[in-house]
């Protein structure tokens, strides 16, 4: 989609919002994978409400952009614009035991700052790529540590009352991948309580989570991280490698060699072929398994 009116055009810079013309969003993801479309960089996220009134009246549809790492976006020109945070110069800061953090923030980058100042319990986090808000909107979690468990207030964009609003944790559900969040909410910073620990400890910790990633996981391949959730009681990865589905491919879109749960861009790959692998893995485990697997992955079509 394409802003043309020159209403909403002129009234951009205002709000404190860059306008980038035809970005492709197939170099915003990790896979690799999407089609184009005018591209929102809201620098003043105070002026979030404004933005969202004015796209609103003008029925501009958009949708809101994180790290792009655990997305698949459909192919060709696409029917929404894409709002994404600037991630201003200081996007964290530490307070005693607790950090104040701004969602456009790498997560990654906020493991090792916290870890630098002896504050851990995140250690399985550093290799998670994206950014802290999107792991805020799905609980981001591996080898044991899931983000929600350490937040304490998160600041957002409620899409229900149209404000910015403060939610305290405990007003938040976190679950396996899942929270409470309402699909419009637009997380803008979150303030984590983590424990104190040597930061030995945490680099030792952060040492041993990086050796079984490298060992198990396509990490110099495109991919949007585990397609699947993992059911109760069982591996989506394990139930996929049981069924020989290694390296099936379809088109540019194949399952990773190293874990069934990753599907890699192994060149080419279109959000076509990557769907069409993604339904017949899942076809292929409901019959075997009697299991029908979740996507983890977010999927943007049309």
């Amino acid at each position: 989609m394409r802003i043309n009116e020159p209403q909403v055009v002129a009234a951009l810079p205002e709000l404190g919002v860059e306008l980038r013309p035809g970005a492709s969003l197939a170099q915003m993801t990790s896979l690799g994978i999407g089609g184009t479309t005018d591209l929102l960089l809201v620098r003043e996220h105070g002026h979030l409400p404004e933005l969202l009134r004015l796209l609103d009246r003008h029925g501009i549809e958009h949708r809101f952009l994180g790290g792009g790492t655990n997305l698949l976006v459909c192919d060709g020109d696409l029917p929404w614009v894409v709002l994404q945070l600037a991630r201003p110069e200081a996007d964290m800061r530490l307070e005693g035991n607790s950090a104040h953090l701004h969602a456009a923030a790498s997560l990654g980058r906020t493991v090792t700052f916290c870890a630098k100042h002896g504050l851990g319990g995140m250690e399985g986090l550093v290799g998670v790529p994206g950014t802290v808000g999107g792991a805020l909107r799905m609980n981001a979690g591996a080898y044991g540590a899931q983000i929600g468990k350490f937040v304490r207030e998160v600041e957002l964009y409620r899409a229900a009352s149209g404000r910015m609003e403060i939610l305290k944790g405990a007003r938040i559900s976190f679950d396996y991948r899942h929270t409470s969040f309402a699909p419009g909410d637009i997380m803008l910073a979150v303030k984590l309580e983590l424990p104190s620990k040597p930061y030995s400890e945490i680099l030792q910790g952060i040492r041993i989570c990086n050796e079984k990633r490298r060992s198990s996981q396509p990490l110099q391949e495109k991919s949007a991280g585990c397609i699947f959730k993992n059911p109760p009681g069982a591996s989506a990865g394990r139930m996929i490698d049981e069924l020989g589905l290694k390296g099936r491919a379809v088109g540019g879109a194949r399952v990773s060699e190293r874990h069934g749960n990753f599907f890699v861009n192994a060149g080419g790959a279109t959000a076509e072929d990557m769907l069409a692998l993604i339904a017949g893995v899942r076809e292929r485990v409901g019959a075997a398994f009697g299991l029908e697997l979740q996507n983890e992955v977010v999927i943007w079509q049309d």
